[in-house]
C-alpha cells in the first residue's frame, strides 16, 4: 500500500458508514452538469461536512483526483487549490461527451497483537508532520494474535456532459461497487423517475442500500433522506420531488476480500447529483 493511497483511508471509512450514521459526508460538488460545445469549463468543490454542500469541516484532497475524458482517456484537473474548509479546482471540457471525476481510494485498515502489544494498521485522520510511516497489511507478523483487518473500496464521482451524453466512462472495471446507469445521469429532470444499476465486481448488487438526500440541508429542518433498496437486478428507481443537487451513496459489506489477513470487505459509491425543472 502506498503512501497516497493511506493518506486517503480516513477519507474512505468515511465514505463507507451508511449515511444515516455518518456526522461528515465527503462530496463533490460540480458548477454545473450540462454544457454546451467544446469550450467550457466547470468548476467542482470538494469538501468533507456536516451540512451537505456547505463546506464547514474539512477540505478534501486533491491529489486523488482523477479526470476521465469522454473517450476514456485520462484527463487533468487545473488550478487546484485547497483552502481550511474545502479544495477547489477546474476542468476544461474540450471534448463532446460525458466526462468522469472523481477519486478511487482502497486500502486496509485494523489492528493486530505481536508479543501482547496492540498496533494498528493504516491512518486514522490526516498524517502530520513528521509523524512514522502506518504500518500495512503486510507488516502484521505470522504469529500475530487478535488480527482485526477490514478492507475499504470506495468511489467518490461526478459525471459532466458537454454537447450530447455519452456512455464510455460509465464501463465497469468488475471491482468492486461501481455505478451502471440506465438513466444517463446528465439526463434528470424533476418528477420523472430514474433508473440506476449498481454493481458489485461487475455483477448486478441486489439488495442494496441506497441514500439519497436533497442539498441545502443548511436551510430546512428536515434531512429529507429517502432510503431505497436496489432489486434482483441491481437497480433502483429513484423519484426526484425537486430540482437541485442531490447527494447519492450506496454502500455494501462482504468477505470477498484481496488478501487473506482482511476478514471484512467494506465498498461505498458517492456521487452529485443535478437535477433540472422540467
Amino acid at each position: 500500500m502506498n503512501k497516497l493511497t493511506t493518506r486517503l483511508l480516513a477519507a474512505a471509512a468515511l465514505l463507507s458508514v451508511p449515511a444515516g450514521l455518518s456526522a461528515h459526508r465527503m462530496w463533490l460538488l460540480p458548477s454545473g452538469t450540462v454544457f454546451s460545445g467544446t469550450d467550457s469549463w466547470v468548476t467542482v468543490d470538494s469538501a468533507v461536512s456536516n451540512d451537505l454542500f456547505y463546506a464547514d469541516h474539512q477540505p478534501g484532497r486533491l491529489e486523488s483526483v482523477k479526470v476521465w475524458q469522454p473517450d476514456g482517456a485520462a484527463g487533468e484537473i487545473q488550478n487546484g487549490a485547497t483552502g481550511r474548509y474545502r479544495s477547489v479546482f477546474d476542468v476544461k471540457l474540450d471534448k463532446p461527451g460525458t466526462w468522469k471525476i472523481g477519486s478511487e481510494m482502497t486500502g486496509f485498515m485494523g489492528s493486530f497483537k505481536a508479543d501482547g502489544v496492540e498496533k494498528r494498521i493504516g491512518r486514522r485522520g490526516p498524517p502530520q508532520p513528521g509523524a512514522p510511516a502506518p504500518l500495512t497489511v503486510d507488516d502484521i507478523p505470522a504469529n500475530a494474535t487478535d488480527v482485526k483487518v477490514t478492507e475499504s473500496l470506495s468511489r467518490n464521482e461526478i459525471f459532466v456532459t458537454a454537447g450530447e451524453p455519452t456512455t464510455t466512462v460509465f464501463k465497469p472495471t468488475g471491482k468492486g461497487l461501481e455505478f451502471a446507469p440506465v438513466t444517463h445521469p446528465d439526463e434528470l429532470v424533476a418528477g420523472e423517475p430514474a433508473r440506476f444499476r449498481f454493481l458489485i465486481d461487475g455483477k448486478p448488487a441486489p439488495g442494496l442500500k441506497v441514500t439519497v438526500i436533497p442539498g441545502g440541508k443548511r436551510y430546512r429542518n428536515a434531512e429529507g433522506a429517502v432510503e431505497l433498496t436496489t432489486g434482483n437486478d441491481g437497480v433502483v428507481t429513484v423519484n426526484w420531488p425537486n430540482a437541485g443537487m442531490y447527494w447519492l451513496n450506496a454502500t455494501a459489506t462482504d468477505a470477498r476480500v484481496s488478501n487473506p489477513r482482511a476478514t471484512e470487505r467494506r465498498m461505498s459509491y458517492t456521487t452529485t447529483l443535478e437535477v433540472m425543472t422540467p
